[in-house]
């Protein structure tokens, strides 16, 4: 009986192994940082790739309201150490995890959510998240489509100005500007 549970034991460790590095081979991560007024913003995220399909027939799925992850695996993860301000809204210093919101319109928001690290699935309740900023959609890419969800963090050409930050999927690019407080 002993034997048995060791060999069941040595499977079941073999099993979950070799599962781990299969996710961790298909889903890349990827990082964009940009410094501003010698202070770090990055943003950390799930790289997943279209494989032949179109955003539209991925994201377009979304209810009005619906949210996407924006990446996969673990969850988008923007750190600022400096305050920002995207429009109106103010993102404190801090980590939080961001998601894209379709609206009504079909056009798409920016949540904050002050939770971060946790798994794509399930997604925030929107009226929970600490903010929310619009995205101008600039799309499609100029270009070469990326096959890969691409997140960016680009300076204004005027130095310690502010930046953007850009999503690009095939044919979808959105970005916000922001500025530091």
């Amino acid at each position: 009986m002993k034997a048995f549970a060791k060999g069941m034991l040595g499977v079941l460790m073999a099993a979950c192994f070799a599962a781990s590095a299969a996710f961790s081979l298909d889903n890349p991560r990827g990082t964009s940082i940009l410094h501003l007024r010698g202070k770090t913003v990055s943003v950390e995220y799930g790289r997943p790739s279209l494989r032949g399909r179109t955003v539209d027939a991925l994201l377009g799925k979304l209810p009005p309201g619906g949210i996407w992850r924006l990446g996969n695996d673990t969850s988008t993860t923007f750190k600022t150490e400096i305050d920002l301000v995207f429009g109106d809204v103010t993102i404190p210093a801090g980590e939080y995890s961001i998601w894209m919101q379709r609206q009504a319109d079909n056009s798409w928001k920016l949540l904050f959510d002050k939770q971060h690290g946790q798994w794509g699935e399930p997604a925030p309740n929107a009226s929970e998240c600490f903010a929310s900023v619009p995205l101008f959609i600039s799309g499609p890419h100029d270009g070469i489509p990326p096959e890969m969800v691409t997140i960016t963090l680009n300076p204004t050409m005027v130095r310690d100005r502010g930046g953007w930050v850009t999503i690009q999927w095939g044919k979808l690019e959105a970005k916000a500007f922001f500025a530091p407080k």
